[in-house]
C-alpha cells in the first residue's frame, strides 16, 4: 500500500550511522544519499520499485509528536538483532524482545526510541 516513506531527523550523518546498523539486522542498507536525504531498501529492487528504497530519513525538525514506525522482520531472531544493534548504537530501549500476544496470535516485536526520539519497532508476525 505505501511505497515510501520518512522522518525528518536532527542530525543526518548521526541518524545515518543509526539506521545503517540498525536496519543491516533486517537485510535493508543504504540505497540513495543525497547528503540532505538518505534513503534505505533492501536488495531486491525490482523493475518499477523506487530506486531510492521504503525508508528516507531528511535534515530538519524531528516530527512532532513523533510517529512510531514498525520494520517488517524475517524471524524472532532478527528482532532480537535489532534489538541488540540498536541498543549499541544508541538506542533507549522501549520494550525487549518478546511476544505480544494483545495485537494478535504470533506477534513478535521489540521496540527502541532512536535519537531523535522515535518509536522504531521491529516486529515478526510468525512468532509462537
Amino acid at each position: 500500500m505505501i511505497d515510501h516513506t520518512g522522518i525528518n531527523v536532527s542530525n543526518l550523518e548521526q541518524s545515518k550511522q543509526f539506521y545503517q546498523a540498525v536496519l543491516a539486522t533486517l537485510g535493508y542498507a543504504v540505497r540513495l544519499d543525497f547528503g540532505v536525504a538518505v534513503g534505505f531498501g533492501d536488495g531486491k529492487a525490482e523493475a518499477g520499485d523506487d530506486p531510492g528504497g521504503d525508508f528516507w530519513i531528511s535534515q530538519g525538525e524531528p516530527y512532532t509528536p513523533r510517529s512510531h514506525i514498525a520494520f517488517r522482520a524475517g524471524s524472532a531472531e532478527q528482532v532480537a538483532a535489532f534489538y541488540q544493534a540498536a541498543l549499541a548504537a544508541g538506542a533507549r530501549d522501549n520494550g525487549a524482545p518478546g511476544p505480544r500476544p494483545h495485537y494478535h496470535a504470533g506477534y513478535y516485536a521489540a521496540f527502541v526510541f532512536d535519537p531523535d526520539g522515535y518509536n522504531i519497532e521491529a516486529v515478526f508476525h510468525g512468532g509462537d
